[in-house]
């Protein structure tokens, strides 16, 4: 199982003047002017040392006039922004910048990287030293904290010679559009769930059943009451005597992946344990469902399966019709990235008329939402009950931890006993929906969002090794 490649593609531009005047003074030259002003002390009783500092801040000011001048121009600087991996959520990316110096002087460089908020909380800044004629190459590590498209901004450069009295300032206009996407499992976080897969194959390659199904077996001789229909014409005139075809149940499947994008998955957890949150990177429930589906779509791949997607709001969103291939995952990736939680309910009837306009035949759907709180019965109950007629629907709602917790304390004021009847009150509706789903044939899973990903993968699994589909 291959994940294809993601990565944005690296951009490179010419240095440009910041402004008109793009020279300042440096630290060290401030830190002479400032021991200059020393001589002031005694110059109330000598006056002559007044004097002396005047012609010592000439000469300290002049030196950096020189310095400055030395400086190459910034259109003899060239940057280039490159990225080692897939921008992702929970996991870092690596970044490098690299500046090519084609002035005659060895430059120390301050680089300030401008990306937005969604990669790093603020601008990141590295040093560098550029010989000339030699590509000077850093690397720094960021954790990007929101799905989807973002607009890098310019790298900003100020540097110095190592004399360091004088600086230049300079832009490289390396704005690009990058995309983060959601969690990415590699092939050693799944290694148990593919050897499971791969167990489970060969079961049911074992034991397969003849006369099942439309995938070709094999040939065999014709016996009465066969069907005409399954007759190979072909090898019966090379044989001279009737032939019919046997067929076996099929190992390839369709696996509908349906997200919810409705106003419930704007529902924020903030990642880590109670007691270490990491309140900085907040993900909404609509990032633990991008993420879950890609590791299914991963697996269901490698399984021999065929993985299609459905994410919808008011109207449908995203749609991928089944199919197979690194090409196809990353299609589905890219789609995913993209994927937003609206402000309104989702129309989860109309993403059951699409799904099965779009899927006559029996497949295994995978329907990740969750159930409003309400004295009615909610829309996707109904949905989901249509979808029971044709196929099999594995249909997960995103449980909410904080009402189970006020649910299960045990209350000392008269407020937090309401809170927790309230709280028991919308568990025990939240079950019942659910047990009467199971009565009429559905899977059922009311799932923490941090717990979303292994117990789906394992459900689909139990699906494939009891051929259920």
């Amino acid at each position: 199982m291959i994940t294809p490649s993601l990565h944005p593609e690296p951009v490179r531009a010419a240095c440009e003047r910041r402004r008109k005047l793009a020279y300042g003074l440096t630290p060290r030259a401030i830190a002479l002017l400032t021991a200059g002003f020393l001589l002031l002390i005694p110059g109330f009783y000598m006056p002559r040392l007044s004097y002396a500092m005047l012609v010592w801040a000439g000469l300290v000011l002049l030196a950096a006039w020189l310095d400055g001048l030395r400086l190459p121009s910034p259109t003899l600087l060239t940057a280039e922004r490159s990225w080692s991996n897939a921008p992702a959520l929970d996991s870092e990316t690596e970044i490098e910048l690299a500046i090519e110096n084609h002035g005659r002087i060895i430059v120390q460089c301050i680089l300030t990287d401008d990306l937005p908020a969604a990669m790093a909380a603020e601008p990141i800044k590295q040093r560098v030293t550029a010989f000339p004629r030699v590509s000077a190459k850093v690397r720094y590590r960021v954790t990007p904290r929101q799905r989807g498209d973002c607009e890098t901004g310019s790298l900003y450069i100020r540097y110095r010679s190592p004399l360091g009295l004088a600086e230049r300032w300079a832009l490289a206009p390396l704005t690009q559009t990058v995309r983060v996407y959601p969690a990415l499992r590699t092939s050693e976080d799944q290694q148990i769930f593919l050897a499971r897969s791969r167990q489970i194959d060969l079961q049911l390659r074992q034991a397969r059943q003849r006369g099942l199904g439309r995938d070709f077996e094999s040939l065999r001789e014709y016996r009465e009451g066969d069907d005409l229909r399954d007759i190979c014409w072909t090898a019966t005139a090379r044989r001279g005597s009737l032939i019919t075809r046997q067929y076996q149940t099929e190992r390839s499947q369709a696996v509908w992946i349906v997200l919810d994008c409705g106003r419930l998955m704007r529902h924020q957890r903030w990642s880590g344990s109670l007691h270490q949150l990491d309140v900085a990177n907040p993900h909404t429930k609509l990032d633990y469902a991008c993420s879950t589906a890609v590791a299914l779509a991963q697996l269901a791949l490698f399984s021999g399966d065929r993985v299609g997607l459905l994410a919808y709001g008011q109207n449908v969103q995203q749609r991928l019709l089944p199919g197979r291939g690194a090409a196809h995952l990353r299609q589905m990736i890219e789609l995913l990235a993209q994927a937003r939680a609206e402000t309104s309910e989702a129309d989860h009837l109309r993403a059951t008329a699409v799904l099965n306009r779009l899927q006559p035949r029996r497949s295994l759907i995978l329907w990740i939402t969750d159930l409003a709180e309400t004295a009615m019965r909610p829309e996707v109950i109904d949905g989901a009950t249509q979808l029971l007629k044709r196929h099999v629907l594995l249909f997960v709602a995103m449980a909410q931890p904080e009402v189970d917790r006020i649910a299960s304390a045990r209350p000392k004021t008269v407020d937090e006993m309401f809170r927790a009847a309230a709280a028991q009150e919308m568990a025990g509706r939240r079950e019942l929906l659910l047990a009467r789903l199971r009565e009429q044939g559905a899977l059922t899973m009311d799932l923490d969002p941090e717990k979303l990903t292994s117990a789906v993968l394992n459900q689909y699994l139990t699906v494939k090794e009891r051929a259920m589909v």
